[in-house]
């Protein structure tokens, strides 16, 4: 399952971070990120996914 998280946090970063927490903060603060650059949406959703 982890495989397909990273793989939603590369090509849609939201939807990674939602699998992985759901509609908390983190999803709405990577949801302004991926809003103002793409790429820091990707990092920070990967950084989600592998941390918890």
């Amino acid at each position: 399952m982890d495989v397909v998280r990273i793989l939603a946090a590369i090509i849609l970063p939201p939807l990674g971070v939602f699998l992985q927490v759901g509609l908390g903060l983190h999803f709405w603060l990577n949801i302004l990120l991926t809003l103002l650059g793409y790429v820091p949406g990707i990092i920070h959703a990967i950084w989600v996914v592998v941390r918890k």
